[in-house]
C-alpha cells in the first residue's frame, strides 16, 4: 500500500470515528437555554419639537421682559396652528455677561492685584418643548413660530398608543423567532422538533439566563439649529419623520424528551 493510500485510509477511518462517537451523544433530558429576538420598524407618528428664545441686554429686567413677551406670542402662535399639540416650558435660565479680561500692566516691583470682571450685560433665555401627532402640518407651524423662537432641535418617533398598538405582532414576531431556533437547534442534535419540551418562556429577557438586554433604541430623524434669532419670515422647512425600529426579547428553557 502506498503512504497515499495509507493517508487516505486514515482520514477515512478518523472520519467514521468522529461521527460514531456523535451518533453516541445522548440528548434524552437535555435543558437549553435558547434566547430569541423580535424586531419591527414602523413610520414614526409622532414629532418632539424643541424651541428656544433667548435676549441680551445691558439691563436684566429689559432683556426678561423680551423674552417672556415673545416666548408668550410664540406659544399663541403654537396653539392656534396645532391646537392638539402638548405645549411644556422649562430650563428659564438668566446668565451675566462680562467684558473681556484686559491685560494687566506690566509691575516689575509690585505684583498686580487683579480686578473683578465687569457685568456689561445680561443674557436671558427660556425653552418649549412641543409634542404633536399632526406631522401634515409640521413644516407649517414650525415656520409660524420661527419668527419668534428659535428652532433648537427635533426628533421623530413613536406615540404611546402606536407603541401599545405594536405590542402583539411584536410578542408574535419573537414567539415565532423562538419556534424557528428551537427548531434549527433540534436539527443540529439529529433531533424532531416535536421532542422539544418548553419548560419556560420569559419575556423579559431576564432572570438567570442570559445578561440584560440593553433598551431597545428608536432610530429618529433629528436636526439641530443654532439658537441665532430667525429672520422676521421664514419659509417653511423640510422634515422627514422617517420610521423607528423596536424589539423585544425572549429565553425560552427547553428541555428534549
Amino acid at each position: 500500500m502506498t503512504p497515499t493510500h495509507k493517508l487516505m485510509l486514515g482520514a477515512a477511518l478518523a472520519a467514521a470515528c468522529v461521527t460514531a462517537q456523535a451518533q453516541t451523544v445522548q440528548t434524552s433530558g437535555a435543558t437549553l437555554v435558547v434566547p430569541a429576538n423580535g424586531e419591527l420598524s414602523v413610520p414614526n407618528d409622532q414629532a418632539r419639537v424643541t424651541l428656544q428664545v433667548e435676549e441680551q441686554d445691558k439691563d436684566k429686567a429689559t432683556a426678561a421682559s423680551r423674552v417672556n413677551q415673545k416666548m408668550k406670542q410664540g406659544i399663541d402662535v403654537l396653539k392656534r396652528q396645532d391646537p392638539q399639540a402638548t405645549l411644556k416650558s422649562y430650563g428659564y435660565y438668566t446668565y451675566a455677561v462680562y467684558a473681556d479680561p484686559q491685560p494687566a500692566p506690566v509691575q516689575p516691583q509690585a505684583r498686580a492685584t487683579p480686578k473683578a470682571r465687569q457685568v456689561v450685560g445680561w443674557r436671558v433665555g427660556q425653552y418649549l418643548e412641543m409634542t404633536t401627532q399632526n406631522l401634515a402640518a409640521l413644516p407649517k407651524t414650525v415656520s409660524s413660530a420661527q419668527s419668534l423662537l428659535s428652532l433648537n432641535g427635533l426628533q421623530f418617533g413613536l406615540s404611546p398608543a402606536a407603541t401599545k398598538k405594536l405590542d402583539a405582532s411584536l410578542i408574535d414576531a419573537t414567539y415565532k423567532n423562538l419556534e424557528e431556533r428551537i427548531g434549527f437547534i433540534a436539527a443540529s442534535m439529529h433531533r424532531a422538533p416535536s421532542d422539544a419540551v418548553l419548560d419556560t418562556v420569559d419575556f423579559e429577557g431576564s432572570g438567570n439566563y442570559t445578561a440584560p438586554a440593553a433598551a431597545p433604541m428608536a432610530k429618529m430623524a433629528m436636526m439641530r439649529s443654532d439658537m441665532a434669532p430667525e429672520a422676521a419670515s421664514v419659509a417653511e422647512p423640510s422634515f422627514e419623520p422617517g420610521e423607528s425600529t423596536v424589539s423585544m426579547r425572549l429565553v425560552g428553557k427547553v428541555r428534549f424528551k
